[in-house]
């Protein structure tokens, strides 16, 4: 994945992908991949309701400086209002707290019910590396340690280095929070994170996993038990 602030994908323990801000590595570098076909799948749209001001949006994603690492705002002005978080009508058959992830508009939902969604931005898989299909929600980590997969260490080199972990922190790929998704029992190297990289959001640019602003992951996160469904359909 990537993370204009952290991107998340792994292997073994925590697993991310690239972008980085300041000196440990530059996390648009390290986009990972393992592509796992998931088998497909498609749902109902959504019609957008009032958005947030460029002065709401300031302070929505403004900065967390009591997190474990404190976190500089968002340059909001570097992100298109559409993705500024806000609910949604979305009509789905969907129980409540359902994540549904919209990679053709880079788009994640976590269903409210009554027809309502809060619909978050998100930046997606490149070319080559996007899925799609039903998984969950298998764990859940706070500045997860970042692990390499094999596959992109093969790719990409650079990333040896880190084969043993990188611990969690602003320059770790994951970021804050991440999202592990499952598919029956087995981890599919896929993740939803947390990113610091504003210019992301809206693009297609990581290994196939799912990054969203820090501010909108810790919403999603705090909101998302362990084994939450989680649709992706395709782009």
């Amino acid at each position: 994945m990537i993370n204009g602030g952290n991107a998340g994908i792994g292997a073994a323990d925590e697993a991310a992908s690239p972008v980085g801000q300041a000196g440990f590595l530059n996390r648009r570098s390290f986009m990972f991949g393992s592509a796992i076909g998931i088998g497909t799948l498609s749902l109902a749209g959504c019609a957008t309701s009032d958005g947030m001001s460029l002065a709401e949006a300031s302070k929505v994603y403004g900065p967390l400086p009591n997190e474990k690492f404190p976190v500089p705002a968002i340059d909001v002005s570097k992100v298109n209002p559409k993705y500024y978080r806000r609910t949604v009508r979305y009509d789905t058959r969907e129980a409540p707290g359902t994540i549904i992830v919209d990679p053709a508009n880079y788009y994640v939902y976590r269903i409210e019910g009554d027809g309502a969604a809060t619909r978050y931005g998100a930046n997606v898989g490149r070319d080559g590396f996007r899925w799609s299909g039903d998984a969950y929600v298998g764990r859940k980590a706070e500045w997860a340690t970042w692990t390499p997969p094999k596959e992109m260490i093969k790719r990409q080199p650079e990333a040896a280095k880190y084969a043993g972990g990188m611990p969690g922190g602003l320059d770790n790929p994951l970021g804050a929070r991440t999202l592990y998704l499952y598919q029956n029992g087995a981890y599919t190297l896929y993740t939803i994170y947390a990113s610091l990289d504003a210019e992301s959001i809206g693009s297609g640019i990581t290994s196939g996993c799912v990054g969203l602003l820090t501010p909108d992951m810790l919403d999603l996160y705090e909101r998302t038990p362990v084994k939450t469904k989680v649709i992706v359909l395709p782009a």
